[in-house]
């Protein structure tokens, strides 16, 4: 199957255009994608000239590219629109029917997405983010009172990226706490979140795939051996039954999907909102 080449195209940073991009293009599988972000483009000069890329690379590839676009300015949306690539308009699919609805013009203004309007959410942001890195991997368990949620399960399960992703998206407190061989002892809870259950979350793995992911890391070793990733997933996922703690197969699950499920389950407020 041809490889089909997708722009990105924003007045912004283009992170709202790969985001919205990506959810749809997960749906077409065995589909190969080269993925292009073109950001900033706020000026006539600028959008003409990203017409031209995209037109270009249409002719290069054979096959006409498709265009995710979140240009606010109708302007700009034109002269992108005009390219030779199939042109799909986040904007310009919604800003319609919501003028409609509520009676007023839009005002067109880029960047309101993702500007500091509210220095509050900004300092938020980067404390929660903080938190998330200085409690990573049990680094710090004294602060765990300040913590929303603590996720806990066996090494390279997903736990940091999913702290940090709920940090930065949500402003979610979310420390982690890895366990080890050590703790799979007894059938207690390593002492350290024992007096926490409340905010405990686990996160198990398929055996296999953690050995993938582990043997990237120290391949070869007995750390990353199939017996070792079998009795630790199956040690984790016996404490989680013992003490009742929620959790959730992270083996085919996208870290937003992780996240998303793990806020609704524990019920946590977000504090952000993406």
């Amino acid at each position: 199957m041809s490889r089909r080449t997708v722009f990105f195209v924003s007045d912004q940073t283009g992170v709202t255009a790969e985001t919205m991009g990506h959810s749809l293009l997960t749906q077409f599988e065995g589909q190969e994608f080269r993925q292009v972000t073109l950001p900033f483009i706020a000026s006539i000069d600028k959008a003409e000239e990203a017409v031209r890329k995209i037109n270009a690379t249409g002719q290069e590839d054979g096959w006409r590219p498709i265009v995710f676009s979140t240009l606010v300015k109708e302007d700009l949306r034109r002269v992108v629109k005009a390219s030779n690539g199939l042109f799909l308009d986040f904007f310009d699919a919604f800003l319609g029917p919501l003028e409609g609805e509520l009676m007023v013009k839009s005002s067109e203004r880029a960047g309101r997405a993702h500007g500091i309007a509210d220095q509050l959410v900004y300092s938020t942001r980067i404390e929660a983010t903080n938190f998330a890195l200085a409690a990573d991997d049990g680094a710090i368990t004294a602060d765990y009172e300040r913590a929303d949620v603590i996720l806990i399960g066996v090494s390279r399960s997903g736990k940091t990226p999913t702290c940090i992703y709920m940090a930065m998206q949500y402003g979610v407190f979310a420390a982690n706490y890895p366990f080890t061989e050590d703790d799979f002892d007894g059938k207690q809870l390593p002492a350290s979140v024992r007096g926490h259950t409340p905010k405990l979350f686990g996160l198990t793995i398929s055996p296999l795939r953690l050995q993938q992911i582990r043997n990237e890391r120290r391949p070869g070793s007995r750390y990353a051996s199939i017996s070792q990733c079998e009795f630790e997933v199956r040690s984790a996922e016996n404490l989680f039954h013992r003490h009742g703690i929620p959790a959730i197969d992270t083996t085919e699950c996208s870290i937003e999907e992780i996240a998303s499920r793990i806020i609704d389950r524990k019920g946590i407020e977000r504090r952000l909102r993406p």
